[in-house]
Order: C-alpha cells, then sequence, then structure tokens
C-alpha cells in the first residue's frame, strides 16, 4: 500500500491546530481529519464501535492499537465514498499520532512531510484562551482552570515526546516552529507558503 502524503499539525490544546485543520481541509487538494472526528463518526454498533465503548465508557484511554484501527476504517471510508483522493489529495491530521507508539504505528501508512508545530510558550495566554474558548460554547467544565493545565501537562507528557521522534526520525528540518499567538490568517499564511516551498 502506497503511503499518504501527510502534513501534521502539532499544539497543545487552545493553539488552534483544529481551526487551521479544518480552514486547510477546505482548500482544494487536501483532506482534514482530526482524531476527534474519528471518534464522532464511530458506528457504535460494529465490533470496533463496542470495543471503542467498552474503553470509553470507563473514562480509560483508548489503546493506541484501537485508535489506529478506527482511524484506518474513518480513512478507508472517506477514500471508498471519494472524500479523500489520496492520489491527488495531502492528507492533514491532527490529534493524532497523539504518541510516539502511535507514530510508530502509522509509520506505514503515512509520508510525513512535514510537521507544524503551533507553539505558544506563553502558557497563561493559552489557559484565557481556553477559559473564553469554553464560555463562549458553554462548557463550563472545560473553563475551570485545574482542568486546563492538566490537559496542558497532558500534552507536554504525551505530545511532545512525539515531535522529537520526527525529528530524530527524518532530521530537524521536517518541524516547522510557528507562533500561534498570531491571527490565525497570519498561521495559515506560513503554512501555506511553507508547503508551497517544498514543491
Amino acid at each position: 500500500m502506497a503511503r499518504y502524503k501527510t502534513y501534521l499539525i502539532f499544539g497543545p490544546p487552545g493553539s488552534g491546530k483544529g481551526t487551521q485543520g479544518v480552514t486547510l481541509g477546505t482548500l482544494p487538494q487536501f483532506f482534514h481529519c482530526a482524531c476527534g472526528d474519528v471518534f464522532r463518526s464511530l458506528d457504535t454498533r460494529t465490533e470496533l464501535g463496542q470495543s471503542f465503548l467498552y474503553f470509553s465508557g470507563r473514562g480509560e484511554l483508548v489503546p493506541d492499537e484501537l485508535t489506529i484501527k478506527l482511524w484506518k476504517v474513518r480513512i478507508a471510508d472517506c477514500v471508498r465514498s471519494h472524500h479523500f483522493r489520496p492520489e491527488v489529495d495531502a492528507l492533514v491530521l491532527d490529534g493524532i499520532p497523539r504518541n510516539v507508539n502511535q507514530a510508530q504505528i502509522m509509520e506505514e501508512m503515512i509520508d510525513v512531510r512535514k510537521i507544524f508545530h503551533l507553539c505558544c510558550p506563553d502558557r497563561e495566554a493559552l489557559v484565557k484562551r481556553l477559559q473564553r474558548r469554553a464560555l463562549k460554547d458553554n462548557r463550563l467544565d472545560d473553563a475551570n482552570e485545574e482542568v486546563i493545565r492538566e490537559r496542558l501537562n497532558i500534552y507536554d507528557a504525551l505530545s511532545q515526546p512525539v515531535l522529537k521522534y520526527y525529528a530524530e526520525q527524518c532530521g530537524e528540518q521536517i518541524i516547522k516552529t510557528i507562533d500561534a499567538t498570531q491571527t490565525p490568517v497570519q498561521v495559515l499564511g506560513e503554512i501555506i507558503a511553507t508547503i508551497n516551498s517544498l514543491g
């Protein structure tokens, strides 16, 4: 199986990676798939769907192998329905791979051309941004500062090593670090300019 030409969008909660992924996905020859979409589109009547419910219903993390299986099913469905045309479209992922083990499992499926690391060293700005978003979306639990800081800590513990893994496998140049405190249009401009420079 040919590997999918892939761009990864990385960043802590509140860095705008979902916004950038969705926006890129509206452009011709880009197909966006977020990890959350994989779980939301799941048919819970299937064996895989039941396995997902087993773990999520107990508040446990879904095992990596099951997460990747679910992702593969979602991508295969999108190929069958012609929403994703691998021969012409580049795959844009955010939220997956979430850790080094997932990155290793996905190695045979995705050809990572560039990783866009939306960086926000000012954690206080991120906390405020997440609180504003939670209040706007009426998700009051998500506005809790302690919950937000825990999510940021989980990101550091699991996702940052993925960046290190790709840098070691492919060289530091595979990662393009972008200041996430810029406007979304400025961030998008940097992403598109970088992709264009790859040819």
